[in-house]
């Protein structure tokens, strides 16, 4: 080959390369990460899901592209974001953690399939058509954890036996929450205690509920599981220590922050 020649065919696979590179990378499949909160107060989650993509073979920026989207406490945003996760034509949708996301992707697109992990009934909660068959683009995991409200007044109960009254706190915005509730007013009738119903959907409504409950000289408090509550987490265990409650939470995360 001729010194021209070979200087020609230099040049074109140089121009060549990073065209390959751009075409590879754009062929690199992305996953939508939906979820309410912020990165900072769900680093356990996100470290758990690149984990799971890695021992899939799939590792962050190398041959998988994830496109976070969060709340930050504004969790009427969900639609809006998941939206955009359905106009980025991504491949997958992952909601780890709340119903309320994987809503809201369901209800942005029939054809990406979503994968959830949630802590009530998905059926109950209209997420799939039964746990054997869930049909359509939806399906994940779910711990149930959402049935065990009254198990857990009862272990409060327990730990506080005088207790005559209990405060639970909820936010009436999660899917969940009624069924949650339900049952647990329905243990605490039982056991012949009051409850009173404390709503939060915004750090100030925490604020606020915490203020209702000391109004209401409620003798203990029980947590209900919801991703605001777990991206605010030390501020329930501040006020908690703060105003010397009792207090029951859904993780052992809540504790360790300083909950008592």
């Amino acid at each position: 080959m001729k010194r021209r020649e070979f200087i020609t065919l230099l040049g074109g696979a140089a121009a060549a390369w990073p065209l390959a590179a751009r075409a590879q990378q754009a062929t690199m499949p992305v996953v939508g990460f939906l979820r309410p909160g912020s990165p900072e107060a769900n680093a356990h989650l996100v470290a758990a899901f690149r984990k799971g993509l890695g021992e899939t073979g799939y590792v962050e920026g190398r041959n998988v592209v994830i496109e976070y989207r969060w709340t930050h406490n504004y969790d009427d945003r969900l639609p809006e974001l998941a939206a955009d996760l359905v106009r980025l034509r991504v491949a997958a949708i992952a909601t780890p953690g709340s119903s309320a996301a994987a809503a809201a992707a369901k209800a942005a697109t029939a054809t990406i399939p979503i994968i959830f992990s949630a802590g009530g009934d998905p059926v109950q909660t209209g997420l799939v058509a039964s746990l054997n068959r869930p049909g359509g683009n939806v399906t994940g995991v779910s711990s149930m954890s959402g049935e065990l409200g009254a198990k857990r007044l009862g272990l409060l109960q327990e730990l506080v036996p005088s207790a005559a009254q209990f405060a639970v706190l909820v936010n009436l915005n999660n899917p969940l929450t009624e069924a949650f509730v339900v049952d647990v007013r329905a243990a605490a009738a039982a056991l012949r205690r009051q409850t009173e119903v404390l709503s939060a959907s915004t750090s100030h409504d925490i604020d606020l509920a915490f203020a209702r409950l000391i109004e209401k000289r409620a003798d203990a408090l029980l947590v209900g599981n919801d991703p605001l509550f777990v991206s605010r987490r030390v501020q329930l265990a501040t006020l908690t220590a703060r105003h010397a409650v009792p207090a029951i939470y859904p993780f052992r995360e809540d504790t360790e922050a300083g909950g008592p």
